[in-house]
């Protein structure tokens, strides 16, 4: 494992051990670090090349990926910088590291960025797993996601993220050809052991079935 910060951003790198698997982008919830979710990503794609990145944003001391204005109201502007930093960061990373297009790993925050890449950038990524997302914003045209696959787990009770909003971004994703699907939790906001079976399962599915 490798720490650095010359391609942008502090981040993790973790070469892979198996050349059918796809690489994990790896993004952090508020107040996370690139250490966050490594110990997630090694169970759900055991061998995949592992790509974790430290959120460059500040609030009250606590790493994000960008910056909000209040809870669940987003600083647009900063969104949209923030998204193509991150894009290219996933494309000089690649370069460095040779990797194929990565599949994101997002929770919260570091999901609500993945969510504004795919909308954005729609090149970078190959697939996302989405934790606890809300629509980060409507890009005016839509991209074309077709064949990119999205899983979505949201919690009902989640004091965060209402239902509807993860089922707005589903619907937004699917209105731009992603294949997504969506679980749900009885949970809230926090991660489960739920989560990583629901990842692993999805995971493996459908980075099998790009090979097909």
């Amino acid at each position: 494992m490798s720490a650095a910060g010359d391609l942008g951003f502090v981040h993790r790198f973790t070469p892979g051990t198996r050349a059918e698997v796809p690489p994990l982008l790896l993004l952090h919830g508020t107040g996370g670090n690139e250490d966050d979710l490594l110990p997630f990503g090694a169970v759900l794609a055991p061998g995949a090349p592992l790509l974790s990145p430290r959120g460059k944003v500040l609030e009250n001391g606590m790493p994000r990926f960008f910056r909000r204005l209040a809870e669940g109201v987003f600083d647009l502007d900063d969104l949209r910088l923030r998204a193509a930093e991150l894009a290219d960061f996933v494309e000089a990373a690649r370069r460095s590291y040779q990797l194929e297009r990565p599949w994101a790993v997002g929770f919260s925050n570091g999901a609500n960025i993945a969510a504004a890449v795919l909308l954005l950038r729609p090149a970078t990524l190959g697939g996302a797993l989405l934790l606890r997302p809300m629509v980060p914003l409507v890009p005016d045209p839509l991209p074309d996601l077709r064949g990119i696959p999205v899983e979505i787990v949201a919690g009902r009770t989640d004091p965060f993220v209402a239902p509807a909003q993860s089922e707005a971004l589903a619907d937004l994703l699917r209105k731009s050809g992603a294949k997504v699907h969506v679980d749900w939790l009885p949970g809230g906001h926090g991660l489960t052991r739920a989560d990583l079976e629901i990842g692993t399962r999805w995971f493996g599915l459908s980075s099998l079935s790009r090979l097909s």
